[in-house]
């Protein structure tokens, strides 16, 4: 895990470059946008904030934030970045075995759309729903209020995947799952197990689950990038865009 922001090498721009519309030529090439795109993300500043004279207007880095998560190219990238850190750990493309699981998080200033009170775990904000494969890396995202059961808004997460993973076969999920989501699978994922596991009755603190700790480490790493520490986005949208850009940047890092 890198602690400081590093601008984009060589062979980490080559990775990722054929997800990105880089067909023509531009006043400030993609990388730079790329780039301005993982400094927001580590330093976690505002747009409006951007070191002058470092990087393009903040409006323009802006504009392709939104627009790549809009047209669908956030995730391309994502899903073409997660197949080469499998490929390079010697696991086939997409994963047989997901975790599903959620972490509630305090919202920012000024934040008010789609934000609600966990109860359980005394959190007012958003919570950050994520599938992960046994590497930990993030396939899909859907952040809601913290309020949200995990059961009712679980479907929202796996059903976008439902014609990419053709090898998945079980879905790991606590007991909060059970209530709705299981049902659900039974029904809509033929040839798919939900399997519910939880930490042993009684015991305190953090406890690994088998396999399903990989999604507990990745919400632990979503702490190493500022922007990320809550949620400070106006929109679920952006949210949801960050966690992608952290899943890129983590397998860059491995790859460079």
């Amino acid at each position: 895990m890198e602690s400081q922001y590093r601008k984009l090498t060589d062979s980490q721009w080559e990775a990722m470059k054929s997800s990105l519309p880089t067909d023509r030529k531009r006043l400030h090439s993609l990388r730079v946008i790329a780039d301005t795109i993982f400094y927001v993300l580590r330093v976690g500043c505002q747009w409006r904030n951007l070191p002058q004279g470092c990087f393009p207007k903040w409006q323009l880095v802006y504009y392709y934030f939104r627009l790549w998560k809009s047209d669908g190219t956030l995730e391309r990238l994502n899903w073409a970045l997660n197949m080469r850190e499998r490929r390079r750990q010697g696991k086939a493309d997409s994963p047989s075995m997901v975790s599903i699981d959620s972490q509630s998080v305090k919202a920012g200033p000024f934040i008010s759309q789609e934000t609600g009170v966990d109860g359980n775990k005394k959190v007012n904000g958003r919570k950050r729903h994520v599938v992960t494969d046994t590497l930990g890396l993030v396939w899909g995202v859907v952040v809601h209020g913290a309020n949200r059961a995990d059961g009712a808004l679980a479907r929202r997460v796996v059903e976008p995947m439902k014609g990419y993973l053709h090898r998945m076969e079980k879905i790991l999920a606590d007991a909060a799952y059970q209530k709705g989501f299981m049902a659900w699978v039974e029904e809509s994922l033929l040839g798919v197990e939900l399997e519910v596991s939880s930490k042993p009755p009684g015991t305190e603190g953090f406890a690994p689950v088998r396999w399903r700790w990989v999604t507990e480490r990745a919400f632990g790493m979503f702490s190493f990038f500022s922007r990320l520490d809550k949620d400070h986005e106006k929109t679920t949208e952006s949210a949801e865009s960050w966690v992608l850009w952290q899943n890129c940047q983590v397998i860059l890092n491995r790859l460079g």
